[in-house]
């Protein structure tokens, strides 16, 4: 018997297709731009398909054109030291992401597992912290980092944010306390202490939230605009999204070099990507596993 065609499923399924257009085309428009010569985007920008193809936006960003090249095409010239940008924000996001997730579970380990005088009450105020937007410690963390003379240093970027963070420990705690009390106190039997039960158990038995802490962590850390902006003016230690706008603010004959900067933008989410790619399927099948007990 032939299946009736339900409505609702049908206008289910057409809403769900719409908002992923929706979704997909600035990604998309991002695509066409830096396939695009540049200055040829000016004379056609309603082009749903790249104007005049051509990779030159691509060689640019990665210091592949002469300057010859970059001008004829509506780039600015400008040398674009890609790669060193590139290497400072692997530095910064995976060395922040690792010394975050780590302290971050010792925290949660302690709120969650041990048993201490004021605990609660800490933990209270670790909560409240949550309400507190980041703007407000950016100058007092300014100040710190000046004071310690570690501007323009990757130390000075990466420390405001390296040891912990409210959202982190909460997030952890939130799974250690599921965590059978009975595979610990049978570990204290054996003869284990807090920092073998730590390493040996929990960091184990947790290896679905922390990976998903630290695919967050990381893309908050390659994100981040406006801290690296303030301590990391040095082209030394500048990082990718700082260098993307600085790209941004170069006006070759008088615009900017739209096809770069969007070819720099989607070279730039590569990382990001791959660990989507690397990691999702892992965290799924990890979490959906956890979640039967």
């Amino acid at each position: 018997m032939r299946e009736r065609i339900n409505p609702g499923r049908v206008v289910a399924w057409a809403l769900l297709i719409a908002l992923m257009l929706v979704t997909l085309f600035p990604f998309y428009w991002m695509l066409r731009t830096a396939l695009s010569n540049n200055l040829a985007l000016f004379g056609n920008p309603g082009s749903l398909l790249p104007v005049e193809t051509t990779l030159g936006a691509f060689k640019r960003v990665l210091g592949l054109a002469t300057v010859e090249e970059a001008q004829a095409q509506g780039g600015s010239g400008a040398s674009v030291n890609f790669w060193l940008y590139l290497r400072n924000s692997l530095v910064v996001a995976t060395v922040t992401t690792v010394c975050q997730v780590f302290f971050s579970a010792m925290a949660a380990y302690a709120f969650a597992r041990l048993r201490w005088p004021g605990r609660d009450k800490v933990f209270a105020l670790f909560l409240a912290a949550l309400m507190v937007p980041p703007i407000f410690s950016t100058l007092p963390n300014f100040v710190l980092i000046k004071n310690l003379g570690l501007l323009n240093s990757f130390a000075g970027i990466i420390l405001p944010s390296a040891f912990m963070t409210p959202f982190a420990i909460f997030f952890l705690r939130q799974f250690f306390i599921t965590i059978n009390r009975e595979l610990e106190e049978a570990a204290m039997i054996d003869g284990a202490g807090h920092p073998r039960i730590f390493f040996g158990l929990i960091l184990p038995m947790s290896a679905a939230p922390i990976t998903t802490l630290a695919i967050l962590t990381y893309i908050t850390s390659w994100n981040d605009y406006f801290w690296p902006l303030l301590v990391g003016q040095q082209e030394n230690v500048r990082v990718l999204t700082v260098a993307l706008g600085i790209f941004r603010s170069q006006t070759p004959q008088g615009s900017p070099d739209w096809a770069g900067l969007m070819a720099a933008t989607l070279v730039a989410a590569l990382p990001i990507l791959i660990l989507f790619l690397l990691f999702a399927k892992r965290i799924t099948n990890s979490i959906g596993f956890s979640g039967i007990k």
